[in-house]
């Protein structure tokens, strides 16, 4: 929740989805569904989608932007290291590539904040066109 331009709230929203071979994955809840998600990325490559809502006076406008992440096959050994830092719960598709995930990851071919879970250039264009954005003062 933020102030425009003219003392407005506006509210900005984002969620992330990690899709492999059309699927969604989702969030794992434990480290057994997490161990199963990172089986299937391992040596893959597969598409991470956030999508982006500024809702203001002006309007609702939205974004969805895309990336593809190529992950290294994993070996049981780093796989069970990721694990034990507890990062994957709650991640979608069981990975944070701002975190220990990163060590995962072999390529991102798009915007890395897409993939961590807010499109920042973007993002602020958002809030800009809504006359929130710090410099629209």
């Amino acid at each position: 929740l933020a102030s425009g331009a003219r003392g407005e709230e506006v509210v900005l929203g984002a969620d992330t989805a990690v899709v492999l071979d059309g699927e969604p994955l989702g969030k794992p809840a434990d480290a057994e569904q997490a161990r199963w998600m990172l089986g299937l990325l391992s040596g893959r490559t597969h598409r991470v989608l956030t999508a982006v809502t500024v809702l203001s006076p002006l309007g609702a406008v939205h974004v969805l932007e895309t990336a593809r992440v190529s992950f290294a096959p994993l070996v049981a050994a780093r796989l069970e290291w990721y694990l034990s830092t507890g990062e994957s719960i709650g991640k979608a598709g069981a990975y944070a590539l701002q975190g220990a995930g990163a060590v995962l990851v072999e390529r991102v071919e798009g915007d890395p904040t897409t993939v961590i879970g807010l499109p920042l250039r973007r993002t602020a264009e958002l809030l800009a066109a809504a006359g929130a954005a710090p410099w629209c003062g």
